[in-house]
C-alpha cells in the first residue's frame, strides 16, 4: 500500500530542481520551435521576381509558378536562354534566423543553359534591397547556398557557397573565391532533399540531413562593409526544380 501511494505521488509531482540556494523550483519547459512558411502552398503571396533584362515584378514567362501546391520553376515555355537569370524575392529582410526547404529537382534544362547550372538553384541570403538591382543585373549581392543535384555518377553535394559581390572567412581567414565546395551530401536522381541554413547576422551554418556540413563567418560585401541582414530569394537559373516547403525560424539576436 505504502508503495503504491509512494509511487503516485512520484507521477504526479512536476519534476523539481534545486537552484544555488537549496530551494525546490520547477524544472523549465522547453520551448517548442515555431516554425512560419514562408510559402502557402496556393500562390506567389509576399514573393516578387526579378529577372535580368526585365523590371521588378515581372514574371518573365510565368518561370516561377504553383502546381499541384508545389513552388515549381518551370521553364515549359522557354525556347532557349538568353541569360535572363531570375530570383524570386520574400517580401521581408531578416537577420537571425533559421530556414529549411524541401527540394528536388524535375525534367530537363532549358536549351542554351550553362553546364555549371545543370540541376542547379538554391538560396540568396544577405540580399541587397531588390528595388536597388539594376535591370541588366544577373544576380543580386548575396551569399548564395547552392542546391545541387547529381549527374547520374560521381560527387556533386549539395549547399556549396557562391559569393556574388560578397565575400567570407572560411577557416578562419578571409577568402575571395567566387564558388567554395563544402563537401555535402549527392544526391541523385529526383529524390526530395531537405536542407537547413541557420544564420546568425555574419555566422552561418549549412545542414543536410540533420547533419552540419559547414560553418563560415564575417560575411561581407565586396568593399569590406559587414553582411549581417538582407532579404531571402530563390533563383531561376535554367534547372526545373520544385520546393515542397520553405520554413523560417526567427532567432533571437
Amino acid at each position: 500500500m505504502f508503495k503504491t501511494i509512494a509511487l503516485s505521488l512520484l507521477i504526479s509531482t512536476p519534476l523539481l530542481h534545486a537552484d544555488h540556494h537549496g530551494e525546490k523550483k520547477e524544472a523549465p519547459k522547453t520551448q517548442e520551435e515555431k516554425w512560419i512558411p514562408l510559402f502557402n502552398g496556393k500562390d506567389l503571396t509576399h514573393w516578387t521576381p526579378k529577372f535580368a533584362g526585365s523590371d521588378l515584378g515581372v514574371n518573365y514567362k510565368d518561370t516561377f509558378v504553383v502546381k499541384d501546391g508545389l513552388l515549381t520553376i518551370d521553364y515549359s515555355k522557354w525556347e532557349k536562354f538568353n541569360g535572363e537569370f531570375g530570383h524570386l524575392f520574400y517580401k521581408t529582410p531578416y537577420s537571425h534566423y533559421k530556414i529549411r526547404a524541401t527540394y528536388r529537382f524535375i525534367g530537363k534544362q532549358v536549351n542554351g543553359g550553362p553546364g555549371w547550372a545543370k540541376r542547379n538553384n538554391g538560396f540568396m541570403l544577405h540580399c541587397q534591397d531588390p528595388k536597388t538591382i539594376t535591370k541588366d543585373q544577373d544576380f543580386p549581392n548575396s551569399i548564395e547556398v547552392q542546391f545541387l543535384g547529381g549527374l547520374g555518377k560521381g560527387e556533386r553535394g549539395t549547399l556549396n557557397i557562391c559569393t556574388p559581390g560578397t565575400h567570407l572567412h572560411w577557416d578562419g581567414k578571409l577568402t575571395k573565391k567566387h564558388v567554395i565546395n563544402t563537401g555535402g551530401p549527392t544526391t541523385h536522381g529526383d529524390e526530395w532533399v531537405t536542407v537547413e541554413v541557420e544564420v546568425r547576422g555574419d555566422k552561418f551554418k549549412h545542414l543536410a540531413k540533420g547533419q552540419v556540413v559547414c560553418e563560415y563567418d564575417k560575411t561581407q560585401l565586396d568593399d569590406g562593409t559587414p553582411l549581417t541582414s538582407g532579404y531571402i530569394s530563390i533563383q531561376a537559373e535554367t534547372a526545373p526544380i520544385q520546393f515542397k516547403s520553405i520554413e523560417l525560424l526567427p532567432l533571437k539576436e
